[in-house]
């Protein structure tokens, strides 16, 4: 499988992964109903695992990541493919709600120790305090990319900002969803107040034609399937996002051009938007541990083929991935730490995420003209 995947390829297997889940959401449910006829009895293990079944669970680690609409399942499927080693190492992706509800799995679900976020998200977690403090649970391991704004409107609505959704219906996207909770963030940083639905993206894309929603939403790292194929001769466009200064401590400006979505924007007639990052987290687990064993040799694994990951086929927001990007406030899993001392990697000038909320107005400016800069190098 390794260097023969494509992306004409990548439905199929979102596929086979949506069958996996399928089945082993099936025989989960069988045997809890069997556990309930027999009093209430915990679902056993599986017998006779001999060495073999031992040695499989010993070293496979299951990544939390996102709908078949979004960035992060390619993401986990790519860690998969260059990663898998036999029976001796082995990533499960595993389809999951996206960012909010990550970070609830990887703190709470059992055998799930690797999931994909947005860092706003954390940031948001640790001050609701919604699942409890996570400071001592949650570590980042490296922020991956920046997720950017798609705004969906009809070419023909005269909508022209997002002020101008201020109470009329919009689409969130899933319950739980990074885009769900980082649209809330956004419009509650705006001021504006659209009426929110959640719905898969292909519904409210429906929706959207019949005039049933003003808009819909998806925060996730360009190019995306769905947003791939919608096409302006639909009557759709998408909707610029100006980098306000409410939004500039904790987002990066970005830009959707006609080499991401041909059908969508016209060659030269780039659409400005913002971006969050995307966060690799993991559970905090004891250094002496086999859960921890089991990341720390992921960490060993996952960093020294990063520049394999960079290449096609693979998801080109691989190549915006800086392993030494610092998150601010949080703790780098402490494996994550060593193999970076070891191998001399030091903290990049400008990282890929927002801006440091304490920054002076001046620093954040001279930021943004820096990203302006480099933004149209990598497009010459």
């Amino acid at each position: 499988m390794r260097g023969g995947l494509r992306w004409l390829h990548r439905p199929f297997q979102v596929v086979c992964v949506l069958v996996a889940v399928l089945l082993t959401a099936a025989f989960s449910l069988s045997a809890s109903f069997a556990g309930h006829s027999g009093g209430g009895a915990p679902i056993p293990d599986k017998p006779s695992l001999g060495t073999l079944g031992e040695r499989l669970n010993a070293n496979t680690i299951a990544l939390i990541s996102g709908n078949p609409n979004a960035t992060y399942l390619t993401i986990a499927y790519d860690l998969s493919d260059v990663l898998d080693d036999g029976d001796n190492f082995r990533v499960l992706p595993v389809i999951g709600k996206g960012g909010g509800q990550n970070i609830r799995d990887v703190r709470f679900l059992k055998g799930i120790d690797l999931g994909i976020t947005q860092s706003i998200i954390l940031n948001e977690y640790r001050a609701n305090n919604e699942i409890g403090n996570i400071d001592d649970k949650i570590d980042y391991i490296t922020k991956l990319f920046n997720e950017e704004m798609h705004v969906v409107v009809r070419a023909d609505s005269g909508i022209t900002s997002l002020q101008q959704l201020d109470g009329k219906k919009v689409n969130f996207s899933d319950v739980g969803s990074g885009s769900q909770l980082s649209s809330r963030d956004i419009f509650q940083r705006l001021g504006v107040h659209p009426v929110e639905v959640n719905m898969g993206q292909g519904d409210a894309v429906q929706k959207l034609k019949t005039g049933e929603l003003a808009a819909t939403i998806l925060i996730a790292g360009k190019p995306t399937g769905l947003m791939g194929k919608l096409r302006a001769s639909q009557g759709l466009r998408f909707l610029p996002v100006a980098f306000a200064k409410p939004l500039q401590a904790d987002y990066l400006p970005a830009v959707l051009s006609h080499t991401d979505y041909p059908g969508m924007v016209e060659e030269g007639h780039d659409v400005n938007t913002i971006a969050v990052s995307a966060v690799l987290i993991c559970f905090n687990w004891p250094g002496d541990s086999d859960r921890y064993r089991r990341i720390a040799a992921f960490v060993d694994r996952f960093f020294p083929k990063l520049a394999e990951l960079q290449k096609p086929p693979h998801h080109p927001k691989w190549r915006e991935t800086n392993l030494a990007a610092v998150l601010p406030g949080w703790n780098r899993f402490p494996a994550a730490t060593e193999w970076l001392k070891q191998h001399g990697q030091a903290a990049p000038v400008l990282a890929a995420s927002g801006g440091d909320a304490g920054a002076s107005e001046a620093q954040r400016d001279r930021l943004f003209q820096q990203f302006l800069d480099w933004q149209s190098h990598e497009r010459r």
